[in-house]
C-alpha cells in the first residue's frame, strides 16, 4: 500500500485542540489524525452493514409473513 500526501489549511486553536488530544495519547497530530479518520471510516461503513442487514431481514419476514 503507497501512501499520498494530504496538506490542510485548518485554525490555530482547532490545531491546538488536535495537538492536544494527539499529546494525551502519546501520537503526532499527523497520527491521531489519520486514525481518526480511519475510525470514522469504519464506523459508517459498520452503521451501512448493520442498516443493510436490518432491510435483508425485514424483507425476508415480510417475504415469509414472518411478524
Amino acid at each position: 500500500m503507497g501512501t499520498d500526501v494530504l496538506s490542510l489549511r485548518i485554525d490555530h486553536e482547532l490545531l491546538e485542540r488536535l495537538r492536544d488530544h494527539a499529546a494525551k495519547r502519546g501520537m503526532s497530530v499527523q497520527d491521531y489524525v489519520v486514525r481518526t479518520l480511519m475510525r470514522d471510516d469504519f464506523d459508517q461503513r459498520f452503521r451501512t452493514a448493520v442498516e443493510e442487514t436490518e432491510k435483508f431481514y425485514e424483507e425476508t419476514e415480510k417475504f415469509y409473513g414472518v411478524t
